[in-house]
């Protein structure tokens, strides 16, 4: 394979790697999850990074509550509801990662500098034998 073509193979593969981060940014803006207390008195739904797009009280079952009840249920269900969100967006992420880099610790901020910037620069392997080897 001439340079011209490992060239042209290298945008092919750069385009596909675009168009999956797309479908992927896609994917990731419709998540949502929907969680209920454990005797229905409250209903919590989230959207991407866990931000509050609906409480609903199905029943009048929330109106026997204290207001330090109903707090900390909507609390507790509302915590719910983002553990299950931020899952779904670490099965979306996870593909893209490269390996050894935990998705459900990035999508909660705890992944380490390393994620990020690693010691060593990665570099996809086509790229390093051109840059060894020169055109040909």
């Amino acid at each position: 394979m001439n340079y011209s073509e490992r060239i042209e193979g290298l945008f092919q593969e750069y385009e596909r790697q675009r168009n999956s981060l797309t479908e992927m940014q896609a994917r990731m803006s419709a998540l949502s999850a929907t969680a209920s207390s454990p005797r229905r008195e409250v209903s919590v739904t989230v959207g991407q990074n866990g931000v509050l797009t609906d409480i609903q009280f199905p029943t009048g079952a929330h109106k026997r509550l204290t207001t330090a009840d109903l707090t900390r249920l909507v609390l507790d269900t509302y915590a719910d509801a983002k553990e299950q969100v931020m899952n779904q967006a670490a099965d979306v992420l996870a593909p893209m990662l490269p390996d050894g880099v935990d998705a459900h610790k990035l999508v909660r901020g705890q992944a380490g500098a390393d994620a990020f910037l690693p010691k060593e620069p990665r570099m996809v392997t086509s790229v390093r034998e051109l840059l060894t080897r020169g055109p040909e």
